[in-house]
């Protein structure tokens, strides 16, 4: 190989990962111990400070912990290629897995090296068809002012149907999965399934304006700009511990969720120590840990919410059957439309 050729392929990793791609060894020679990976800030401060401690204490096991999002994950896994992955279990939300497992990226799961799947809701194991397990739902519904609004909604239809909620309504933007979620969620209520876009779009042209972001909807339901809008009830709970009026409600029709699935790569050489990092996250001490962090429900049927929490994770046992289940395959399929035909309805 060149220079040339070596530069021109650094330039190209650095375009689809961005500076991750260079602090990633195993982009060039797979990882020989056990990589796992989560996200900044506050994510990554919980995995080093306390996931993996609890982890290792139990297993003996001392991970290599890597940072970044799914995107950079997704162009770091495809400039290795499949069974040489810089990582040995991979979390990411289930938009971004279901195009890596398309890709032959990850293995079906060994469930004999899972024993604690077993006890897992239906909502974190059907679907990925058994190659993988969601370890994180952050259940979204409709979070709102409780001094701005005259009556708590009730449903997703009240974004329509409320007069009071006009030109106080918050989405998230079509770059956020919440914002792809909302468009099925609205071709299914308002159309003949969530699969049924024209009828979703034509619906959200009745929103008329609306507040977009990208990520962060708590300083705009903080500020008072905004009095409802699709909520992560963890983020509610701690906006509401902060002292702000605030509160959320599983609509009639039922929840959307954040996801963070858990996928084994292909021939990872820490095959034994991926599998039980894994089984850990989805067994009872993982999951508890992560609920008391996080707000998040856990996924495993043997963990309680304790009654002190029960207001923050109020999605729990039976509710847990009420996430709408998404095509993935069908927003990535049609990605460009989707975002083209929302941005003029609501602008990028």
């Amino acid at each position: 190989m060149t220079e040339i050729d070596r530069r021109s392929i650094l330039k190209a990793l650095i375009a689809l990962g961005g500076a991750s791609v260079l602090n990633i060894p195993a982009v060039h020679a797979q990882a020989k111990t056990l990589v796992v990976t989560t996200y900044g800030g506050s994510w990554e401060k919980f995995w080093r400070d306390t996931l993996l401690p609890a982890f290792k204490e139990e297993t003996g096991v001392e991970p290599q912990l890597d940072i970044g999002l799914g995107r950079t994950y997704t162009a770091n896994l495809r400039a290795a290629g499949v069974g040489k992955a810089p990582y040995s279990c991979l979390m990411t939300n289930e938009i971004y897995a279901t195009v890596l497992r398309d890709e032959g990226f990850f293995e079906k799961l060994d469930l004999s090296l899972v024993p604690n799947y077993a006890d897992l809701y239906p909502v974190a194991t059907k679907a990925s068809e058994g190659y993988a397990a969601v370890g994180l739902i952050s259940p979204i519904g409709i979070g709102y002012r409780t001094d701005m609004v005259s009556k708590a909604p009730k449903s997703w239809k009240d974004f329509w149907d409320d007069p009071e909620l006009k030109g106080r309504l918050g989405l998230y933007n079509i770059k956020n999965s919440a914002g792809k979620m909302f468009l099925m969620l609205t071709s299914m209520i308002y159309g003949s399934g969530i699969d049924d876009l024209d009828a979703g779009f034509a619906k959200l042209k009745e929103l008329g304006p609306v507040y977009q972001t990208d990520f962060n909807m708590s300083t705009a339901m903080a500020t008072g700009e905004i009095a409802v809008a699709p909520f992560d009830f963890g983020e509610i709970a701690r906006l509401r511990n902060q002292g702000l009026p605030v509160d959320c409600i599983i609509p009639e029709e039922g929840l959307m969720m954040w996801d963070q699935t858990f996928n084994i790569l292909k021939d990872t050489p820490a095959r034994t120590e991926a599998y039980e990092y894994l089984n850990f996250v989805l067994g009872p001490k993982g999951q508890d840990l992560l609920m008391r962090e996080f707000f998040v429900s856990p996924v495993n049927k043997t963990v309680t919410v304790p009654v002190e929490l029960q207001k923050d994770v109020p999605v729990s046992g039976e509710a847990m059957d009420q996430f709408i289940e998404w095509d993935w395959a069908l927003m990535n399929a049609k990605s460009e439309e989707i975002a083209r035909r929302w941005n003029e309805i609501f602008g990028a």
